[in-house]
C-alpha cells in the first residue's frame, strides 16, 4: 500500500539511498509518478527481477538533504477520508503536496482543484 512505500521513501532518504526497490502496485507506481512530476524524487521505473515486478525509485537531495521531509497519512483502511475540490487547501504554505484518488486517477491537491475534482484524500508530504 501507498503508506508502505511513503514509510520506505522516508527511511531511504533519512540513510541517504540513491536508489529504493519497493514491491510493485499499479496505486504505488501512479504515486511514485505524481511524487516524480512534483519533483519529490528524480525518477521512478518498473524493474522485472527473477520475474517479480519493483518499481525502482530515484532519491532526489539538495545540498545533501533529502528533499521529502515528511509526510501524514490521511486516508487509513479504518478510516477513509474523502474531500470535494472546494475544500482542498495548500499545504505547508505551498511548500507541500496533498495526493488524492479520483476518479480521473491519482493526481495531487492543485491539479485536482485545478481539474474540478474530488476523490479520497490519500495523503500529505512536504519538503
Amino acid at each position: 500500500m501507498y503508506y508502505d512505500l511513503l514509510a520506505r521513501i522516508k527511511n531511504a532518504a533519512m540513510a541517504e539511498k540513491p536508489l529504493l526497490l519497493a514491491p510493485f502496485s499499479k496505486v504505488d507506481f501512479e504515486i511514485a509518478k505524481v511524487l516524480a512530476k512534483a519533483n519529490y524524487i528524480k525518477d521512478v521505473q518498473k524493474k522485472v527481477v527473477n520475474r517479480k515486478n519493483f518499481i525502482e525509485l530515484k532519491l532526489s537531495y539538495v545540498n545533501n538533504r533529502a528533499v521529502i521531509q515528511g509526510f501524514k497519512v490521511m486516508s487509513k483502511p479504518g478510516r477513509r477520508f474523502y474531500s470535494r475540490y472546494q475544500d482542498l487547501k495548500p499545504i505547508k504554505n505551498g511548500y507541500g503536496l496533498g495526493v488524492l484518488s479520483t476518479s480521473r486517477g491519482i493526481m495531487d491537491n492543485r491539479e485536482a482543484k485545478k481539474n474540478r475534482v474530488g476523490g479520497e484524500y490519500l495523503f500529505e508530504i512536504w519538503k
